[in-house]
């Protein structure tokens, strides 16, 4: 992944937001997303399809539900403007991360065997 490449894909509200929250949470749904950013359902799933496009995420299905994290062959470099990005503006993503938090009937995570 290129500079360009990676900054285009965080160059959208939408898209950076969740990211952040990924990179804070580890790993959230769809509708979670949804309650943090108080966004429409097509409106995230369309950025998270971006950002899978872009190679940032990747999804893994759990019955209904399909759980977002950033992916694992992200190169560090990637990995440390988020984390940076983050801790530097929590101002700037309180808002939803307490959204989060606050919502019900979040979907629970399965443990997941090898």
């Amino acid at each position: 992944m290129t500079p360009l490449q990676f900054y285009k894909c965080l160059a959208d509200d939408t898209r950076l937001r969740s990211l952040l929250l990924l990179e804070a949470h580890g790993e959230l749904c769809v509708c979670e997303l949804m309650a943090a950013l108080e966004e429409s359902q097509p409106k995230v799933s369309r950025h998270l399809a971006q950002l899978r496009e872009c190679g940032l995420l990747v999804g893994e299905r759990d019955g209904q539900w399909v759980f977002y994290r950033l992916a694992p062959d992200l190169p560090e470099w990637c990995k440390t403007v988020l984390v940076d990005t983050r801790t530097a503006n929590e101002d700037w993503i309180r808002t939803d991360s307490e959204r989060l938090n606050a919502m019900g009937d979040r979907p629970e995570r399965v443990a997941r065997c090898c």
